[in-house]
């Protein structure tokens, strides 16, 4: 039969799947080798579908396309799949590998054995599979089991993939609601936003939409209010004030009559809270009560340590350490030692790691059990390192399960005498909760932070709001020392910090440098090539591990995602000798710095360690990460989705690390992020060198606003309050 010839009129075309070449699961885009109806050649086919598998039939509606490289190729806008009715269509249908225990050697004997009533067989007389050579009871328990789940898993992604949601998505509704998928969905696909990550409420809405959902239904109205309240803790808000969250409702759902009956609906339900002008998601309000609460019952008690004489205790620790004290550090010491609970605030060089470590060779030589913990890995690590003892991050202390699940809380508290958490200003509400709730009666607490680095990725400003309540005793150290004056990164942080701009004039022997460019073409330009060549060349870097480039956002030219890309093409670029896989849009090659954006319990990483790639497995697919010296973590490529490229990494993900070198872009592009907390929180990464690039109007606005302080939070009124609660 001749080949076909492109043809602009739509014609259907019918046939067997001969095999699947290529299919993503989360677009369902398929390249398959099919044979059509009435000829004997393979052709190609390219459409998409949920899942394919070699031996089904397909109705495809669409139009052929000449290809110089492989010939004909059919291009199907619509394709349909579904079992197929000849014995060949069965025998390779069956030996896909679609179902556990059946290979093309058993699906051939199957079908020699049952011809077309095998798939009757397996589901409603599988014990007649035992007549088959090799098969016994456990194999035919197996192939039973894995045929309904199969049979179940196709239903719904065909359901699933039909109302536009991708196979990746299904999988993950499916994992999650199992045979009960098409109920829930029909039932309330809103309840997908709640439960599973990676689905948002438009992408519900959307679902809703092609279930035929109306637009004024109560429980599209309750999701889209529950939206604005997620929406906004995402922001970092605790609460909402009503008339704005009415307001963005009705923005987001189109309707305006029907959003106040609701809001009252949620109250009832228990869903919402309503305090004064505000609402609040329940599980946040509980959260910042819990904090008031404890906060005051600790703050009420003075210290109960072993008599201390605090003359000769500061004597002592400077004489061990070798460290004189200045007045401001030892009111600090003196401080900590009065107090049950105390938070220690302040910027770089003002000597909150000397105090620390003071106070806790005090108390340490009085045999006081002390209990260190930090929000993340990287702050935990450098808590270690400054103080000598072991340092754990708070999921850990707290043996967190997943699942909102945790291993320490009121019933089962932790043990220690003096409890130190650093890095407070990253913490948010519902874990400073958990933690203070797991503190055993006659606890110390010690909070120590910068109260003017940007606040937490989460719901809250527990430590500026602890601070601003004046109900907690604190010392606020300003003074910087000598070494630390000398550092221009240092005293350009306190500048900003105090609303200017710091001076940009050039030093050769300064640790801080601005390079003036205006274009954003420009920027990336200049950061991509110092961080290749110029500072690796003028200070001995290595460019990879050394220099960490950090940005305001994801998205634009200079966001993480395109500098990633880029910094990737110049730090690592592709060769045959290196293994590589591209996975979620990202590609991923041996020597790749990486980030782990999520916490995973079972390989005991967690969001925002750093590691490296060091090798690629091709068969089966595994990627090894290196992170710290000696922890290995292995990945299947299901699992990529859990990391990104780290060579550019957002300023918020940066929080609680320090790099030797920090180069970070400074763009009117970024306008919509620029204040003064990320600039100064990115500046004070930096160890030993700080390269700002961009343009000086930018900084100038940066220095100026001050909006990641704007948040909405309770927890200052409730520590304001008589009751605290």
């Amino acid at each position: 039969m001749p080949a076909p010839r492109r043809t602009t009129k739509p014609e259907v075309l019918r046939g067997l799947v001969d095999r699947v070449v290529f299919h993503n699961e989360d677009n369902g885009y398929c390249i398959l080798k099919i044979v059509p109806e009435g000829r004997h050649d393979v052709v190609s086919l390219i459409g998409k579908a949920p899942r394919v598998v070699a031996g089904e039939e397909f109705e495809a509606k669409g139009i052929w396309e000449p290809n110089r490289d492989f010939g004909p190729q059919f291009k199907a806008d619509a394709l349909k799949l579904r079992r197929p009715d000849s014995l060949a269509g069965i025998e390779r249908y069956l030996g896909s590998g679609l179902i556990e225990g059946i290979g093309p050697k058993y699906a051939k004997r199957m079908v020699e054995k049952f011809g077309p009533k095998v798939f009757d067989i397996i589901e409603n007389e599988s014990k007649k599979l035992e007549d088959v050579e090799g098969v016994g009871k456990k194999r035919r328990v197996e192939i039973r089991e894995s045929w309904i789940k199969q049979k179940s898993i196709h239903g719904i992604m065909l359901f699933l993939h039909q109302h536009g949601i991708s196979s990746s998505r299904a999988l993950r509704i499916y994992k999650t609601y199992g045979e009960e998928s098409q109920a829930v969905l029909k039932e309330n696909p809103y309840r997908l936003a709640q439960d599973i990550r990676g689905i948002g409420f438009k992408t519900a809405d959307d679902i809703a939409y092609q279930l035929g959902v109306a637009e004024d239904a109560p429980e599209r109205i309750k999701a889209g209010i529950l939206h604005v309240l997620e929406t906004a803790a995402g922001s970092g808000h605790c609460c909402v004030p009503e008339t704005e969250a009415i307001k963005k409702a009705i923005d987001l759902l189109g309707v305006e009559a029907l959003i106040a009956p609701q809001i009252d609906a949620l109250i009832a339900s228990d869903q919402l809270e309503r305090h004064e002008t505000f609402l609040y998601l329940p599980y946040l309000r509980a959260a910042e009560q819990s904090i008031a609460a404890n906060v005051e019952s600790l703050a009420a008690l003075p210290a109960a340590y072993p008599s201390i004489d605090e003359d000769a205790a500061l004597a002592w620790v400077m004489k061990k350490t070798g460290k004189e004290l200045a007045d401001s550090q030892q009111r600090a010491v003196r401080e900590a030692l009065r107090h049950r609970l105390l938070i220690i605030t302040g910027g770089p060089g003002v000597g909150k790691t000397t105090i620390l470590r003071s106070i806790l060779l005090i108390l340490q030589s009085k045999q006081i059990k002390l209990v260190l913990a930090a929000p993340t890995g990287r702050a935990a690590k450098r808590l270690t390192e400054s103080t000598g003892l072991e340092a754990k991050t708070l999921h850990r202390l707290l043996e967190y399960q997943g699942e909102g699940q945790w291993g320490r809380h009121r019933g089962k508290p932790l043990a220690g005498h003096l409890f130190v958490v650093d890095e407070a200003s990253m913490i948010d509400a519902p874990l400073m909760a958990q933690f203070l709730s797991a503190l055993p009666d006659g606890a110390h607490l010690l909070i120590v932070g910068d109260a003017d680095q940007l606040p937490s990725v989460g719901p809250g400003m527990v430590l500026h709001d602890l601070i601003a309540s004046d109900k907690v005793p604190c010392v606020k150290l300003t003074e910087i020392f000598r070494q630390a004056a000398s550092s221009r990164i240092i005293t350009s942080a306190h500048a900003i910090n105090r609303g200017q701009v710091p001076d940009l004039k050039t030093s050769r022997s300064s640790d801080f440098f601005f390079l003036q460019e205006s274009e954003p073409e420009e920027i990336k330009h200049t950061l991509v090539e110092l961080a290749h060549t110029r500072l690796a060349t003028k200070y001995g870097l290595d460019p990879i591990r050394d220099i960490q480039v950090l940005t305001p956002m994801n998205r634009n030219l200079l966001g993480t995602i395109s500098l990633n890309q880029s910094l990737q093409l110049a730090l690592n670029p592709p060769n045959e000798l290196k293994f590589e896989i591209e996975r979620f849009g990202v590609t991923f090659r041996v020597g790749d710095k990486v980030i782990q954006t999520h916490n995973n319990y079972d390989k005991e990483v967690f969001n925002g360690d750093i590691g490296h790639i060091v090798t690629i497995d091709a068969d089966p697919v595994k990627v090894h990460v290196r992170y710290d010296a000696d922890r290995l973590v292995e990945y299947e490529p299901g699992e990529l989705d859990e990391l990104q490229l780290a060579y550019a990494l957002s300023i918020h993900k940066s929080q609680g690390s320090e790099f030797p070198c920090v180069i970070i872009p400074v763009s009117t592009q970024h306008y919509v992020l620029l204040e003064r907390s990320l600039i100064y929180t990115a500046i004070t990464r930096a160890k030993k060198l700080c390269v700002l690039v961009g343009d000086e109007r930018a900084l100038s606005l940066a220095v100026s606003k001050q909006e990641s302080r704007k948040r909405w939070t309770g927890l200052r009124q409730l520590l304001c309050s008589s009751s605290g609660a």
